[in-house]
């Protein structure tokens, strides 16, 4: 499911316009900017990134109703997008359980990397 369709799921749950909700969506699938498959999943896809919405968009979302405005906790909303793509709400410790464990991730293999790495090249763009 796609933030759009999570937004319009949320509107029809809670009230209000689907725009009202596709920013807490599109926070929790942002990941896809940096994993293309469902392992981007791990990044907000949990309890933590449940949390973490709330920190971000605050505690409750005021969506208005006809003659009053409701304020839906933004948990709720970021719980029903995991439980929609998921059909559970795993913990950060769900992802990494069974995950080999690297020496790099101790910090005891350091990597180094040549100076003339990090200098910018030309582009062959003329300034």
């Amino acid at each position: 499911m796609n933030s759009w369709h999570h937004a319009q799921s949320s509107a029809r749950k809670w009230g209000g316009e689907p725009e009202l909700y596709l920013p807490i969506h599109e926070f929790i699938d942002s990941s896809k900017q940096v994993i293309g498959d469902v392992r981007h999943r791990s990044l907000y896809h949990h309890t933590t990134g449940v949390w973490l919405c709330q920190k971000v968009f605050g505690v409750t979302l005021d969506v208005p109703k006809a003659r009053s405005t409701v304020r839906v906790p933004v948990r709720l909303i970021a719980e029903q997008h995991v439980l929609e793509d998921l059909g559970w709400l795993p913990s950060p410790a769900d992802y990494i359980d069974g995950m080999p464990i690297r020496p790099w991730m101790s910090g005891s293999q350091r990597k180094t990397v040549p100076l003339s790495h990090l200098l910018l090249t030309n582009t062959g763009d003329k300034q």
